[in-house]
C-alpha cells in the first residue's frame, strides 16, 4: 500500500496525455465585461483573457466521466457557470466507450433516481422513438440489464450537458494547479489554458486533480489487519491452474505477472485489472473483421495456447452481453482464468508519467488486438472458444473516429483519497447508516484479479473478490454513502470534491466503483458545489440539512430502502 501526499504530483495530469486528442470549441464567452467588472484586472489577466487562455467559472469539473457529467449538469441546473474538462476526445467515460450496461442490475434500483434514472429514461425514449422495443422498462426496478449502444450514451450525455449550459472542453489535460492557502484558484492544461473557479470537482478515474492539489491518497491494497477487513490484502478464491507456464529458458511466459506468492491478507501496491469494454457484432452488414496486428507475435499467446490445449472444454475467454442494434458488449470475465484484461500489469498506471501510462494503455490495446486475431486464426483453438468467436467483429457504426476500437481504457481503480471519512468493508456490509448521506450504494463488493502468479506446477490468479449478494435479492446490502467521503481533509483542500476516487479502502472501493454509484455521487457533488458557493463556505463547512434538502429536491434518494 502506497500513501501519497499528492504535493509532488503537479504534473500527474500529464499522465492522461493520449495520442489522438481533439479539442472541442469553447462556448462564446463574454470576456471583456467579466474582466473589467471587478476593476482589478492586471495586464497579465487582460492578455490571458483576450487571447482566450483564461476562463472563469463557478464550478470547474475535471474528468468527463459519467460522474463528471452528472456533476456538471447538476451544477448547471443550479444556475452555476460550469466547465467540464476532459483529456480524452470523448465525453462519457466508459459508458460512451463500450460499457453498455452499467451494473445497476445488481443494485437497489429503487434508490437510484436523479440523473442516473433520467439518463436511462432518455435512453428508453430514444429507442421507443426509433420503434425499437427494449427487453426492459426503466419503470420496473428488476435485475434485467438496462442496455444501450455506446454512441447513444454519448449523444444523450451531450444533450444533457447542452441543456444545462455546461461548457465542455475535450482534449485538455491537466498540467498543474494554482492554490492560495487551502483553496484551489485555478488549473492549467497542457495547451496553456487556465480555468479558474470557486469550487473544483475531480471526477477523473485517476484522481489527477486531487493529486495535483496536494490531497493525500492511497494506491494499492490495505493489509487485512489495518482496518480489520476480512477481504483485504492478498486473497485466493480462484482455483489454481495446473499447467507448464515456463519457456525453454525457464522464464515465465508472457502475461504471468509475478513468481512471488503473496501471503494471505498482505497489503501491497496492486490494483484490480484494467481492460476495454468492446462493442462487437455478428451482423455481416455492420461487422468490421478482426485483422492481424502489425507487430503480431503468436508466441506472446503461448500461455493461452497451452491453457486451451490442457482445458479444451473452456467455453469462452470473453464475457458477452446482448445490446440493442444486434450488438454485444465484450467484457473481461471476472470468473475466467484468462480473459481480455492484463492481470497485474497496471500497478504503475495511477502514479505513472504520461509515457508510462501510454505504454500501459498501448500494451492493453496490443494484447487485445493480437488476442482476437489469435482466437480466430490459430489452429489450436478448441471448438467451443472458436464457436464463440465465429463471425464476431467490431461494430462498424461504433467508435468511428477510433478505428472501431474502444477509445476509453476501463480504469476500474486508481488513486483513492484519504478524506474526512474513510470507508472500509464494515461501512459496506455492517455499519450501513450515515448521518450525512448523499446517496445509496448497493453494488456487492467485487474486485477483478490483481495479479497472476506462477507456481511450481501452474499459475493462480490472485485478488479476485466475487460478488456476494443478499439472500433475498441479487444485490449487495444497501448502504448510505457519506458526504465526508468525497471531501478532502479541511487542512489539505477547502474547495475540492472527489466523487470518483473517493476516500475508501480497496475493499470498500470495490463496491462503490461502478458508474451508477459514481453518477449519484457526481450529482450530489455538483449540487454541493453550488450550495457552497451560495453560502460562501468551504465544502467541509456546508450545512448538511440544507444540502440534503437540495439533493432530495433534485430527485436523489438519501434514505435506506426498506
Amino acid at each position: 500500500m502506497k500513501h501519497k501526499t499528492g504535493i509532488d504530483q503537479q504534473n500527474a495530469g500529464a499522465g492522461q496525455d493520449r495520442r489522438t486528442f481533439i479539442r472541442s470549441s469553447l462556448l462564446a464567452a463574454t470576456v471583456l465585461p467579466q474582466l473589467f467588472s471587478t476593476g482589478k484586472a492586471s495586464a497579465a489577466d487582460f492578455v490571458m483573457k483576450l487571447s482566450g487562455l483564461q476562463h472563469d467559472f463557478d464550478v470547474v469539473i475535471y474528468g468527463a466521466t459519467p460522474a463528471g457529467i452528472a456533476a456538471a449538469v447538476a451544477a448547471g441546473r443550479e444556475g452555476k457557470r460550469a466547465v467540464l474538462i476532459e483529456p480524452l476526445p470523448i465525453a462519457g467515460g466508459v459508458m460512451s466507450g463500450g460499457l453498455s450496461f452499467s451494473d445497476s442490475n445488481q443494485m437497489a434500483r429503487e434508490a437510484l433516481k436523479g440523473i442516473f434514472e433520467e439518463f436511462h429514461l432518455r435512453v428508453e425514449n430514444h429507442y421507443t422513438g426509433k420503434g425499437v422495443k427494449l427487453p426492459y422498462s426503466v419503470s420496473v426496478k428488476d435485475n434485467k440489464p438496462w442496455t444501450y449502444e455506446p454512441h447513444v450514451a454519448e449523444r444523450i450525455f451531450h444533450q444533457m450537458l447542452d441543456e444545462a449550459g455546461v461548457t465542455v472542453m475535450l482534449g485538455e489535460t491537466l498540467r498543474r494547479v494554482k492554490r492560495k492557502g487551502t483553496a484551489i484558484r485555478s488549473l492549467r492544461t497542457l495547451s496553456g489554458k487556465t480555468f479558474s473557479g470557486k469550487v473544483f470537482i475531480d471526477a477523473s478515474y485517476e484522481g489527477d486533480l486531487m493529486a495535483a492539489a496536494g490531497v493525500k491518497y492511497r494506491v494499492g491494497r490495505e493489509s487485512r489487519d489495518e482496518f480489520n477487513e476480512p477481504l483485504a490484502g492478498a486473497i485466493y478464491p480462484k482455483k489454481p491452474v495446473k499447467l507448464d507456464v515456463y519457456d525453454a529458458q525457464g522464464k515465465p511466459l508472457p502475461y504471468i505477472s509475478t513468481t512471488r506468492l503473496a501471503p494471505e491478507g498482505q497489503g501491497d501496491n496492486m490494483i484490480m485489472t484494467y481492460s476495454f469494454r468492446f462493442c462487437f457484432t455478428r451482423d455481416p452488414a455492420n461487422r468490421v473483421p478482426f485483422t492481424k496486428p502489425e507487430n503480431y507475435d503468436p508466441a506472446a499467446y503461448e500461455l493461452i495456447r497451452r491453457y486451451l490445449k490442457a482445458y479444451p472444454d473452456t467455453e469462452r475467454l470473453i464475457d458477452l452481453y446482448p445490446l440493442p442494434g444486434n450488438k454485444l458488449d465484450g467484457n473481461n470475465g471476472i470468473g475466467l482464468q484468462l480473459s481480455i484484461g492484463l492481470v497485474g500489469l497496471n500497478a504503475g498506471y495511477p502514479d505513472g508519467s504520461a509515457r508510462q501510462r501510454q505504454a500501459i494503455w498501448d500494451a492493453h490495446t496490443e494484447y487485445c488486438k493480437g488476442l482476437f486475431h489469435f482466437l480466430t486464426t490459430d489452429p489450436d483453438i478448441p471448438e467451443k472458444v472458436r464457436k464463440q468467436m465465429d463471425g464476431l467483429g467490431y461494430a462498424k457504426d461504433e467508435f468511428t473516429s477510433f478505428g472501431h476500437f474502444p477509445p476509453v481504457l476501463y480504469v476500474r481503480e486508481a488513486r483513492r483519497m484519504e478524506g474526512e471519512y474513510f470507508l472500509t468493508e464494515k461501512d459496506i456490509l455492517h455499519d450501513l447508516a450515515k448521518p450525512d448521506s448523499i446517496g445509496i450504494g448497493s453494488f456487492p463488493i467485487d474486485s477483478h484479479d490483481c495479479q497472476r502468479i506462477a507456481t511450481e506446477d501452474g499459475f493462480i490468479n490472485e485478488g479476485t473478490i466475487f460478488p456476494k449478494h443478499l439472500k433475498t435479492r441479487k444485490i449487495g446490502p444497501p448502504y448510505q454513502m457519506p458526504y465526508r467521503a468525497i471531501t478532502p481533509k479541511a487542512a489539505e483542500c477547502s474547495n475540492l470534491l472527489v466523487p470518483v476516487c473517493l476516500s475508501s479502502s480497496h475493499v470498500a472501493f470495490s463496491s462503490v466503483r461502478v458508474e451508477p454509484a459514481w453518477i449519484v455521487l457526481g450529482q450530489s457533488a455538483g449540487i454541493a458545489a453550488a450550495l457552497a458557493i451560495e453560502e460562501g463556505v468551504t465544502v467541509q463547512q456546508l450545512d448538511y440539512a440544507k444540502l440534503a434538502a437540495r439533493l432530495e429536491k433534485a430527485g436523489q434518494v438519501l434514505k435506506l430502502p426498506a
